[in-house]
């Protein structure tokens, strides 16, 4: 093949590396984006009583999560909380004194369970690769349509991510979101109790359930394909100019 077809062709695969390049990247920011920590439950309704289930994903690739700080806030206070013992782990839970004391379903709250705090033991931990969950049972729950649980999450490294930042709706997603639960209505109107993005994606057609979504990640996502079939159409054109001008 001569020169001036070699030369179009040349052009056209260097874009094309770029493109396929910027995919790859756009394809690992959307799967990092949904690994975060999240909170669930089949059972918590607003005025009752229920399970959280908090999952947390080991985002690391050389250290393991030795330890998970849960913070109640007072907004999300309840009279009672239980944990659920985790194998190789201790657990221990921080009392705090409410400003003002609040009245959830006849019951005055003065004092809650603000944190509960699991460490795993010597030599043990959530390894790269994998996911643990860990599990409260208390109540009665506000009465509130959604509530924000801060957790910080501990490497073996010394290093922490905190998911503490707030969702707001009509905003993005921010980078390390507080998880978040949905609670049923009590005579259960409401529909979905969990905040968990991969267990809510099919019922709301975003990436992230609820109020939110993953919507930044689906547009880089989206104009990389885009771009993608650009590069490719870009391959064919030059190859057929290349032709064109050998024939001339």
């Amino acid at each position: 093949m001569s020169p001036t077809v070699l030369r179009p062709l040349a052009r056209a695969g260097v874009v094309l590396t770029a493109v396929l390049a910027a995919l790859v990247a756009s394809v690992v920011v959307a799967s990092s984006a949904s690994a975060h920590v999240t909170v669930s439950s089949a059972d918590a309704t607003a005025g009752g009583y229920g399970k959280l289930v908090f999952r947390v994903p080991n985002e690391s690739d050389t250290a393991s999560t030795v330890a998970l700080r849960i913070s109640i806030p007072a907004d999300a206070a309840m009279a009672s909380v239980q944990t659920l013992p985790v194998p190789g782990w201790t657990v221990s839970t921080t009392s705090a004194t409410l400003d003002e004391p609040v009245t959830v379903h006849g019951q005055e709250i003065t004092d809650h369970v603000s944190v509960v705090e699991f460490r795993a033991g010597a030599g043990g931990g959530i390894a790269p690769g994998q996911f643990q969950e860990f599990a409260l049972s208390g109540g009665p729950f506000p009465d509130a349509e959604r509530l924000s649980y801060p957790v910080v999450q501990t490497y073996d490294d010394g290093t922490e991510s905190a998911w503490i930042e707030p969702t707001v709706d009509g905003e993005a997603e921010p980078e390390s979101p507080a998880p978040v639960l949905s609670l049923t209505a009590a005579d259960g109107d409401t529909a979905g109790t969990t905040a968990d993005a991969t267990d809510t994606a099919a019922a709301d057609g975003h990436g992230h359930g609820g109020e939110t979504s993953n919507e930044p990640a689906g547009l880089a996502l989206f104009l990389s394909l885009l771009a993608l079939a650009v590069g490719l159409a870009g391959v064919v054109l030059g190859y057929r100019a290349g032709r064109r001008t050998v024939s001339s």
